[in-house]
């Protein structure tokens, strides 16, 4: 016995034949498209790939992205892309909306805290990558939100982001910007020149490491106590940099 047709079904096959074909072979919707921060790794050149593979074990980038994700309503998207970038450092290109992490600068931060004895160095080099992903992130944010800054003031206005994400997470967002200001510390000290290099956007080395050291001494001096020496009145410039940036980021803060 042959297969019986059911006559709805015939019928939706005459009006096929009848009609235009493509309204019967209708593509499916396109996905919407992606917004937030989004992370991927490039494989690494050799000479970084245990380093790669560590930072991709950490789960750092991805850690990052969420919690800027979870503070923040992007309208589009921003890739943060993990590869070796041959000396070329991490940074943020706002034709494309992607943010370059480099495998290659964290092999250069192991080296640096390990030189100066500090090992293990798998905390401080997490930790800088961690902050590495918040800087970047804060030019995507300037950029997102088209706010008046240029150069050395953008580069300072990434780190203070930086600051307020890693202070947003408590005693472990702490001890992450206590790490990353070390690493600036050992780097301004390995320096060639009293400023690094002068050809550098971002403040020197010795700069940044303080600020990073004001803002967290400046949002809790009772965990920080052997700053007050150095910091004595950087409450006023933490909350400075905290409101300043929340107020920025009006427009895309979630609730």
């Amino acid at each position: 016995m042959g297969r019986r047709v059911s006559t709805a079904a015939a019928t939706a096959g005459l009006l096929c034949a009848l009609t235009a074909q493509t309204a019967c072979t209708a593509s499916p919707p396109a996905p919407p498209a992606r917004t937030g921060f989004t992370v991927r790794y490039a494989p690494p050149a050799a000479p970084d790939r245990a380093e790669a593979a560590r930072l991709r074990a950490a789960g750092a980038a991805e850690a990052a992205a969420a919690r800027l994700n979870e503070f923040l309503d992007l309208p589009h998207e921003v890739s943060v892309v993990a590869r070796s970038c041959a000396g070329e450092g991490s940074g943020y290109d706002p034709g494309t909306r992607r943010v370059e992490l480099c495998y290659d600068d964290a092999v250069d931060d192991r080296a640096l805290f390990e030189r100066a004895g500090e090992r293990p160095a798998d905390e401080a080099v997490t930790a800088v990558w961690t902050e590495t992903v918040f800087h970047e992130a804060g030019h995507a944010l300037v950029d997102a939100l088209d706010l008046p800054t240029d150069g050395r003031d953008e580069e300072d206005a990434a780190d203070r982001f930086a600051a307020v994400m890693l202070l947003r997470q408590g005693e472990p967002g702490e001890r992450a910007l206590r790490l990353a200001a070390r690493e600036y510390e050992l780097a301004a000290a390995s320096a060639t020149g009293p400023h690094g290099d002068d050809q550098d956007e971002h403040a020197p080395d010795a700069v940044r490491a303080a600020t990073h050291l004001c803002h967290l001494y400046g949002a809790a001096p009772a965990h920080h106590p052997d700053l007050a020496p150095r910091f004595p009145d950087c409450a006023a410039t933490w909350t400075a940099t905290r409101t300043g940036w929340l107020a920025d980021l009006a427009p895309l803060l979630r609730g």
